[in-house]
């Protein structure tokens, strides 16, 4: 047993990596703390379902129009430069944020304005981590990473943060809290300055004089990938869902969930930090438990459902009347996405060419954030002609259905059984161009 524990934080022996996590860890309070802040920053100006769909469709907005070209960026860039950018104009805008609320000249206006800086900053700082990991470990460590960064960010982000918010917010006012996450970005931003690697970005060999440039070899790359996922069943399966699946479930969670532990618990932000929170520990214990095993043999099936039936709690988040309730329903729904990712992470590494594996991850985050901002944008609407009891119902339900047609569309048992992957597997046995 301690051997596991051991493999388990032994990428942390590695100065840089150990850099970069620890400000990853940082960053992702401030991600959790701005959260929560920002849902009653939003309340505090007497808004309401309505306008904190708005501020949140415009961080998905920013996220979304920026990815693409964030992904180019981790390919073409140095990794950390992108990194330290990322989160110093992260942190700056929170700042110029929290300065305003402490003042008291902040709009709902300048908080969407935010969020899309935040959400664009965030589409170069994903890609470009993702990236940068494989060069400061050996390959042998990666799979530990992934666990080590699955378990860190429900904890920081979706616990600690939120619950640390909460009690800010209680305390003292969103202000406060939004100042505490601009700081955390800075942070964030020195940890990786401080890192003595500065690793090249991988290029594929290609002839220098054949070679397109600017946006025709962005377009050429793309392409590549794009070609790939059609050309890869489980793959294209998996991204479909993922897009309807963050249609149905990311808009309630973040816009409706709010006003759930307000209208039906009588909660404030403390008891919305404690359903977050529960979230946030239930991922780390997902992700903890599937990291700790060998893969599933049935690994996509099983992927796939605790995606879609994992959803299911959703329901309760719609009628709970207990903070208990809630946050049991919010623990569960975060055990069974987390542990998911951990399996998505894996297979995104093993299944897939290594010369693809950066325009695939952006690709991915692309395609399963597609309806991000539909989603934000539709839920306060529905909240408040549907109810949010009714919109809950569909988040759980949704799910569950979907899943089962992607497992039976997709194929997903016979993949598995074509492409079993265990722990005595090579990975280079298994990448095919239609793995």
């Amino acid at each position: 047993m301690s051997r596991v524990r051991w493999k388990a934080v032994r990428p942390l022996r590695h100065r840089d990596y150990r850099l970069l996590w620890i400000g990853l860890a940082v960053a992702l309070l401030g991600s959790g703390l701005w959260l929560v802040a920002l849902a009653w920053q939003v309340i505090e100006l007497g808004g309401g379902p309505v306008q904190l769909s708005v501020v949140t469709t415009a961080y998905s907005v920013g996220l979304l129009v920026c990815v693409l070209f964030g992904g180019v960026a981790a390919d073409r860039l140095s990794q950390r430069t992108v990194i330290v950018a990322a989160d110093s104009v992260r942190g700056a805008v929170l700042l110029v944020v929290a300065a305003l609320a402490l003042t008291g000249l902040l709009e709902v206006w300048h908080l969407a304005a935010g969020a899309v800086i935040i959400g664009a900053g965030e589409a170069f700082l994903i890609p470009a981590y993702t990236a940068l990991v494989p060069r400061l470990l050996p390959p042998e460590e990666l799979l530990a990473a992934n666990g080590l960064e699955g378990t860190l960010r429900p904890l920081a982000q979706q616990a600690t943060g939120p619950a640390l918010g909460g009690v800010a917010i209680a305390a003292m006012s969103p202000g406060v809290a939004i100042l505490v996450a601009a700081l955390t970005y800075l942070f964030s931003a020195a940890c990786v300055l401080a890192m003595h690697v500065r690793p090249e970005p991988a290029t594929v060999e290609v002839d220098a004089d054949a070679a397109p440039t600017g946006l025709r070899a962005m377009a050429a790359d793309l392409r590549e990938g794009w070609t790939y996922v059609r050309r890869t069943r489980w793959l294209l399966a998996s991204l479909l869902f993922g897009t309807v699946f963050v249609l149905l479930i990311l808009g309630p969670l973040e816009v409706l969930l709010p006003f759930a532990v307000r209208d039906q618990l009588g909660g404030d932000a403390r008891e919305f930090g404690l359903v977050m929170a529960a979230f946030g520990i239930g991922g780390a214990a997902g992700a903890l438990l599937i990291s700790s095993r060998k893969l599933p043999r049935r690994y996509l099936t099983v992927m796939t459902l605790m995606w879609g039936v994992g959803s299911a709690p959703f329901v309760l988040l719609g009628i709970a009347e207990d903070l208990w309730v809630m946050a049991v329903g919010a623990a569960v729904v975060g055990a069974t996405g987390s542990a998911a990712m951990v399996i998505w992470g894996t297979l995104l590494q093993r299944r897939v060419p290594d010369h693809l594996r950066g325009r695939i991850s952006s690709l991915d985050f692309f395609v399963s954030l597609l309806l991000m901002p539909v989603s934000m944008a539709l839920a306060g609407p529905a909240g408040s002609v549907f109810g949010v009891t009714a919109v809950f119902a569909v988040a759980g339900i949704g799910p569950v259905i979907v899943s089962l047609l992607v497992v039976w569309l997709g194929r997903m048992p016979a993949d598995e059984i074509a492409h079993p992957l265990d722990h005595e597997d090579h990975s280079d046995d298994l990448i095919t161009a239609n793995a």
